[in-house]
């Protein structure tokens, strides 16, 4: 296989055979890896989640969740159709909302316990049991629902301060059932070495329409898990009360837990803070310090959009413009405005920032992608895509409007999943990966990423498949490099994902901060073809061969694998700074387009583009001046 392997300079290109075995050695083949390459979805939803059960999601619980993830058929919830996932996943977590957990579902088919009542409680649980049953008849009543758990001010700061919460009498013991249920539901799908299923849940604060989301997953087992009931936003919006109680918990149980933001592109600013915190009091270290321990991992991308970066934010970026899902999640009509504090890039940048302040990072985070499925069902796969919602993945049903949102089906995203390099296919050594941030995001594709940093990699590294050799004279993807005399080298290789499409190039994503601000840079590393780099650095646009017609395309452009070893030839040692990498595919068929072939429609009357170029994007490696 051609590749084209730019030097340590950054300048020239180089043309060398890959070997085959690297491809293997790549998707995790291999006993030289000494790690396996795991897939997963830390982020689906079944029938316990209140917005899925709304939604139609009646039949699909965790144990049917787990049993699709290992690549055994289920019943579709809306449809009742045999469906299967294409590739099987190697680990999952069912994460259901913390916020009524399995009410709705209790509501409706056993009813709400009244026992012991006294006639006012009783008369407010039946009243609550029977809106609950309409909700369930009507899903557009999730609309009613979301005004009736929201506050009527449109500013953040001042909802924060009341969190929404449905008081039904009664409802800790429901929960608690329903969760005794779920844990034990993972607990069966659980077989260490083969496939990994890991206890969590969503803590879903969304004041004044600020999705501030975070998915939670512990290594412990159902013995561990069923101590606590998991902390919910109708407990407290504010991040740092979710960290304090994760805190506590760890203490008091001994569990261990990854806190994972998602949705961050629809929150307002409010996701990653530069001077305030959403108490509107400043940020200070013990803040920093408290976020930094719990959420080493950012969930990049998802059904509802990519949150790596924005065109507004990075102008200077060609590919900044992909899956944008410009919807908050609100009953009131909120322009939607992206900042700084909504996306992974100016996060990251936003870091480096607040560390010259404070001296320390909270936004030192690995990237990881997932779905957010409701269905139950996690799908990224642009050709098996199943919806977010039993509601909106049939053909008919995505053209619906929800929530103001025209053809809503379609504005959805095939997306994500999360890559972990791990030791083994177990809970603690998966967790273990996500502390150290050896992990990425995919928008649906497997594509095989490695990256290792240091200061005396060569030419020729880049086909090595000795993994220790390469650990031992650097760091991997989420580690950090410090106090060099010199500028680092990257040794990266990526492979395409077997049943999906060639790749097209490789960047790096650099930023730093200097003189009080941070800046961010890409460079075009390596890629496939004879393409030539444009006066200002760039190379050309790949070839697009997706025929709108037929949905088909073909692997006569890309390249099976691409590797290179790269130094940044603008490096001062003296600036703080973090370097990610990005892997293109070239341009493959949207799910929407697929979907208007289907209905005989012509596929710009989706709304949404005809193509796409899915993409990995790998945790960032940081430098500090700073020996220690």
């Amino acid at each position: 296989m051609r590749l084209i392997w730019n030097g340590l300079s950054g300048e020239g290109t180089f043309r060398s055979i890959l070997p085959v075995f690297l491809i293997s050695w790549m998707l995790g083949g291999s006993a030289l890896a000494e790690q396996e390459l795991l897939w997963g979805d830390t982020h689906v939803h079944s029938f316990y989640s209140t917005d899925s059960y709304i939604n139609q999601n009646f039949s699909v619980g965790p144990a049917d969740a787990y049993r699709f993830a290992k690549g055994l058929p289920v019943l579709h919830p809306a449809t009742g159709a045999r469906v299967r996932i294409e590739t099987p996943l190697d680990f999952l977590v069912v994460s259901d909302h913390a916020e009524s957990f399995g009410m709705f579902k209790a509501a409706n088919e056993t009813g709400l316990p009244r026992d012991g009542l006294g006639p006012i409680d009783w008369l407010h649980s039946w009243g609550m049991e029977k809106v609950f049953q309409r909700f369930a008849a009507d899903p557009t009543s999730v609309v009613t629902l979301l005004k009736y758990a929201s506050s009527d001010t449109n500013d953040v700061v001042e909802a924060a301060a009341s969190p929404a919460r449905i008081r039904i009498p009664n409802d800790e013991p429901v929960m608690q059932e329903a969760w005794v249920a779920s844990t034990n539901a993972t607990e069966s799908a659980n077989d260490p070495g083969r496939f990994t299923a890991l206890i969590g849940w969503e803590w879903s604060a969304i004041p004044a329409g600020s999705n501030l989301h975070r998915v939670v997953f512990t290594s412990s087992g159902a013995d561990v898990a069923q101590q606590f009931t998991p902390f919910s936003s109708s407990t407290s919006s504010y991040p740092e009360d979710l960290w304090k109680w994760l805190e506590e918990t760890s203490g008091a149980t001994g569990a261990d837990f990854v806190a994972i933001p998602h949705n961050s592109n629809i929150s307002r600013g409010y996701m990653f803070p530069a001077e305030k915190r959403l108490r509107d009091t400043p940020i200070d270290r013990d803040w920093i310090e408290l976020r930094a321990k719990w959420e080493t991992v950012v969930e990049a991308t998802q059904i509802k959009g990519d949150s790596e970066t924005d065109p507004a934010l990075s102008p200077q970026d060609r590919f900044a413009d992909f899956e944008s899902y410009p919807h908050y999640i609100s009953p009131n009509s909120i322009p939607w405005d992206p900042g700084e504090g909504d996306f992974v890039r100016s996060a990251l940048r936003r870091g480096l920032e607040i560390e010259g302040q404070f001296g320390a990072n909270p936004y030192r985070f690995g990237l990881i992608g997932s779905t957010d499925s409701h269905t139950g069902l996690p799908t990224a796969e642009e050709p098996n895509f199943w919806g977010k919602f039993p509601t909106d993945s049939t053909l008919e049903s995505k053209t619906h409007s929800t929530n103001s949102i025209e053809n809503f089906g379609w504005a959805l995203s095939a997306s994500g999943l999360a890559a972990v390099w791990a030791e083994e296919n177990t809970r603690e050594a998966i967790l273990a990966a996500f502390k150290r941030r050896e992990v990425y995001a995919s928008t649906g594709p497997r594509i095989a990423v490695r990256v290792f940093g240091g200061t005396d990699f060569v030419r020729g590294d880049e086909s090595s498949v000795d993994v220790a050799a390469l650990r031992a004279r650097g760091v991997p993807m989420g580690g950090e490099l410090r106090a060099l005399e010199g500028p680092p080298s990257f040794v990266i290789q990526a492979a395409k994902d077997p049943k999906s499409a060639h790749l097209d190039r490789i960047q790096v994503i650099k930023g730093w901060f200097a003189a009080g601000k941070s800046f961010e840079r890409i460079y075009d590393v390596a890629w496939s073809g004879d393409r030539e780099k444009d006066p200002w650095g760039n190379v050309p646009k790949v070839a697009d061969t997706v025929d709108p017609d037929s949905g088909n395309y073909d692997n006569s452009t890309g390249a099976a694998t691409l590797a290179t070893v790269w130094s940044d030839p603008h490096f001062d040692s003296t600036q703080p700074a973090f370097y990610y990498v990005r892997v293109l595919e070239i341009p493959t068929p949207r799910h929407s387009t697929l979907d208007a072939i289907a209905l005989g429609r012509d596929a710009e009357t989706t709304g949404q583009p005809v193509s796409l170029q899915e993409r990995a994007y790998t945790s960032p490696i940081h430098y500090s001046p700073k020996a220690n």
